[in-house]
Order: structure tokens, then sequence, then C-alpha cells
């Protein structure tokens, strides 16, 4: 039994690891681009011990019957100490040759996760993560900031953007149309809500989150939580621009639905609309 779970249970995770990295990109919801031929090789290696252990198996399994007939062929001196123990041997194995002593139960719950790999990839991280955990502390620019260029409105990604608001001295940002690009994570306070990228520096568990506050979408009513949207504005007056008291905030002038990236954790130049 335990060698029959530890084959189904390699078996299914491998077949599951190359389904989501052969044939689609829904690897990229949980690990970088870079890591692909990482999971490929895993999956390959997991399928192959998984087989390797269903034959390993069938081959203990007919060892273990052999010795069972060669106890019982011992003879009637069974008084020594060598027939105690094959007795306590063959009591544990019990009437098959067979251990029924390994797993238990409950290691069955395992397949689950290996199954739903397979069948049904589990979803990406969007709003609900994002509204649960704190932005990203934005690097400190030291080797000063470019001159913009005059494109209008002018193509940032969100860090940079950040950046611009609150260490830029000269405020060049001051004014200037700017487009974003992100997914929707709705404002518990129901003051506007925020345009958002979570980034992966390798997989999901080492995730962070950049928001800019939107102010003024044209509508009355928020966009739906995880919707992907290229956002037109200019930054929303507050605090000292240049400095850390200026909050990262956009006033919108115009949003426009997008279609959401394949690598979408990343924190890249906007995507143009239509």
């Amino acid at each position: 039994m335990r060698r029959l779970l530890q084959s189904l249970l390699l078996k299914l995770t491998g077949l599951g690891l190359l389904r989501i990295t052969l044939f689609n990109d829904t690897y990229l919801r949980y690990v970088k681009p870079g890591l692909r031929p990482v999971l490929i090789a895993s999956g390959v290696v997991l399928l192959l011990l998984g087989i390797a252990a269903a034959f390993s198996r069938t081959g203990n399994g007919g060892h273990a019957h052999d010795a069972h007939d060669g106890h019982a062929d011992g003879g009637h001196d069974g008084h020594t100490d060598s027939g105690h123990e094959a007795h306590a041997h063959d009591g544990q194995e019990g009437h098959d040759g067979h251990d029924h002593s390994g797993t238990p139960k409950i290691a069955w719950l395992l397949v689950l996760p290996a199954l739903s790999l397979l069948l049904f990839a589990p979803p990406a991280l969007g709003a609900y993560t994002a509204a649960r955990s704190g932005a990203k502390p934005v690097a400190v620019q030291k080797k000063g900031f470019e001159p913009l260029p005059a494109t209008s409105p002018l193509p940032l990604t969100l860090t940079d953007f950040t950046k611009r608001v609150q260490q830029d001295r000269s405020r060049a940002i001051q004014g200037r149309t700017v487009r974003l690009t992100g997914f929707v994570t709705p404002d518990a306070t129901g003051d506007g809500w925020y345009l958002t990228r979570i980034i992966f520096t390798c997989c999901a568990a080492d995730s962070q989150t950049v928001k800019i506050h939107v102010y003024g979408s044209g509508s009355a009513e928020p966009p739906a939580a995880d919707t992907w949207l290229a956002v037109t504005g200019t930054w929303h007056p507050a605090g000292t621009l240049g400095t850390t008291s200026a909050p990262a905030a956009l006033d919108a002038r115009l949003t426009t639905p997008i279609a959401q990236p394949i690598n979408a954790f990343t924190d890249d130049l906007p995507i143009t609309p239509g």
C-alpha cells in the first residue's frame, strides 16, 4: 500500500507539472518564466520515479510471497528462534504475503492536491492577495532621474510613477499626463480604488505588491476587482511632491479595459490599449 501511494503521488505530480509547463502558460501564475526548464525537468524526473516505484512494488511483492512459502516449508523443527521470527514476520504480513501495517488511510488525502494540479490549476494571485498585503517599498533612486520624454500620455510602470512622485526633487511629474496599467484592487474605505501589480522575485511565495491609489475613474461605481485596465490621468496632489509625504495616487481621466498580459507578475511598461 505504501509503495502504491508513493508511485501514484509521484506520477500525478509529474504529469501535473508537465501539463502546466508544456501545454500552456499556467506555470507563470506561480513562478518566473526562467524557471520553466527546471519545472519541465522536475516533472519528467517525478514521472520516471513514479513508474520505477510501481515496478519496484511489483518486484518486492513477488519476493515477499516467495519468502513466505519458504517459511511454510521449513519443517517441524519450528521451536528454534528462527522459527519464532518467521512466525512473527508472517503475523505482520498477513496470510497473503503483503505488508498491511504501512500507510495510514489519511495519507491518501495527499492525492487531492496532486490531482488538482493535473485537472485544474489553482487560481493566480490577484486582488484578494493584494488587498491583504502591504505595498512594496520602492527602492531609492541613487543616480538621479533622467528627463522625462515629451510623450503624452507618458507610459510609466507603477514603480517608476511612485519613484517620480516621492523621490524626484525636480517635480517633473507635476502636471504630466501619464498612462499606467495593472489590475483593480478595491479600497476597503470606498474612497477610490487601487491600480495594482504583483511582482515575483522568484515565485508566488516571495511576491510583492505595488499599488497606485486611483480617484475619479469617470463612473459612480469602481471597476470590478481583478479587472485589467490602462488608466490615463495626472498625479493626485497631496503632501509635498518629490518627498515621501506625497502619495502614489492618480486622478484618472480615462480608464480602458485591456487583456491580462501572459506574464502578469511583472511591473512592465504599459500595454497600449486596442
